[in-house]
């Protein structure tokens, strides 16, 4: 008990002198917006708002991100692809409007919370006496996008303007597959004429000091498998019943994760490196009023796997395991995938692995690397995100995206119970994108020199 009070209050009053110094920096009547104070309030206001699933208040998050682009003298765009689910684009006008833009993307809602499970309301959006801030989306990612606007924020105070535009967008819908919010967007006319660059999307929070960059990421698939078979009574033993076949499968897929997750454990990969597979949900038995009938084995089975493929990976080879080995026909069963299910694509619309170049040959990777730096932050090696983002429609389309969150020191807690950041670290992040919007809205390619021009023309 003493060991974790002193832990504490050590953590209270490096916060309380990191917050001490941002104010004494930031404090003057022509910058109270810019006080930490007032930032984190904002934050606090935006989290606050309920825009978990399966009834997210877009209404009231877009009412709220609107009037932070009023304040902030940012011009302002309402997308509805689909009915009451808006898409919101900012934009701060650069100077040279034929250069391509710079989109910096997030999501409006959040995954459910069990209230219950959770030390503090999610939505209360409350800070404990080590600066934590408990809230659902205070990492996955109402962070990144308010983070956005309060770099702009400064960056405007202190006269910045841009070469290249601005864009800022907020989008619903990404945690439950982002149909009706970034692949309507990616797919329109209006992201077409915004003529973006480079998108910059979220990341993951990182334990240690280096930041985690992301230049690809895992598509899902989401897979049910159901097998079928005459039903018998409790007792009785038989070959290919629905259960004794839905076992089957299981195992063999079991085998497979472990073959996978043995790989991640002996660090020969990066979890974004491989094929996952968790089984989400297990359908069987025939229901009674209290219960399930015990002395009857059931004629159907199922089972739904979430699984994430690397761009790298071989899709082809995976769908044959799947017809062939976790549900073949000659066991009377079946799967789906794709249609009702998710699918998606580990190509772009070019057939070409959906990745960004994580090198110096995209200037765009080594211009945020380099604003990071600058801003005395440390970078860790590239990385494939091992879930799925919004990125992904954008780099589909061929354009270059990248998946970036700035919270070090921070455990990992998207979906999970208690889901907090801390207000230093929040404060740090802006500093983070000020650092790298600066240096984006700047970026104009060199010429090329007299002997490229030669070669591009031979």
């Amino acid at each position: 008990m003493e060991g974790n009070f002193n832990q504490i209050s050590l953590k209270s009053l490096i916060n309380f002198i990191f917050l001490s110094l941002l104010l004494i920096s930031a404090i003057s009547p022509s910058k109270t917006s810019k006080t930490p104070s007032n930032i984190i309030t904002r934050f606090q206001q935006y989290l606050q708002i309920n825009t978990a699933h399966p009834n997210p208040n877009y209404t009231q998050s877009s009412n709220f991100i609107l009037s932070q682009a009023k304040s902030l003298n940012l011009e302002s765009q309402t997308l509805e692809f689909v009915k009451g689910k808006p898409v919101i684009i900012l934009k701060w006008s650069g100077k040279n409007q034929n250069l391509p833009s710079i989109m910096l993307n997030s999501h409006t809602d959040v995954v459910p919370a069990e209230f219950h499970k959770w030390v503090h309301s999610p939505f209360d959006a409350h800070i404990d006496g080590g600066g934590d801030i408990y809230a659902r989306g205070s990492q996955d990612m109402k962070c990144v996008g308010l983070q956005y606007l309060e770099a702009i924020r400064r960056l405007k105070s202190d006269g910045f303007e841009p070469v290249r535009t601005v864009y800022v967008s907020f989008v619903p819908d990404e945690e439950i597959g982002g149909h009706d919010g970034a692949e309507k967007l990616a797919e329109s006319e209006a992201f077409k004429k915004m003529n973006v660059g480079i998108v910059l999307d979220e990341g993951l929070a990182s334990p240690n000091e280096n930041y985690r960059i992301f230049y690809a990421e895992r598509c899902p698939w989401w897979l049910v498998i159901k097998a079928t078979g005459a039903p018998g009574h409790g007792s009785k033993l038989y070959d290919n019943s629905a259960m004794e076949n839905l076992l089957r499968s299981i195992e063999s897929v079991r085998r497979f994760r472990a073959s996978q997750f043995d790989v991640v454990k002996a660090g020969l990969k990066a979890e974004g490196e491989v094929i996952s597979v968790n089984m989400v949900f297990l359908k069987a038995g025939t229901p009674s009023p209290t219960g399930f009938v015990m002395n009857m084995q059931p004629s159907e089975a199922e089972a739904g796997f979430d699984i994430r493929i690397p761009p790298n990976a071989d899709q082809k080879s995976l769908e044959e395991r799947i017809a062939q080995e976790w549900a073949p026909s000659s066991r009377n069963m079946t799967f789906e995938l794709g249609q009702f299910k998710q699918k998606g694509s580990v190509h772009d619309k070019f057939g070409n692995p959906a990745i960004t170049a994580a090198d110096n040959s995209n200037p765009w990777w080594s211009l945020l690397v380099g604003a990071i730096k600058k801003a005395n932050g440390k970078v860790g090696k590239p990385e494939i995100f091992p879930a799925s983002t919004d990125a992904r429609y954008f780099r589909e389309l061929g354009l270059p995206a990248i998946g970036f969150s700035p919270m070090a020191n921070t455990p990992i807690l998207l979906h999970d119970h208690n889901e907090f950041l801390n207000q230093a670290e929040y404060l740090r992040g802006i500093e983070i994108y000020e650092s790298i919007i600066a240096e984006y809205a700047s970026y104009v390619e060199p010429s090329p020199t007299r002997d490229e021009a030669s070669r591009a023309e031979l």
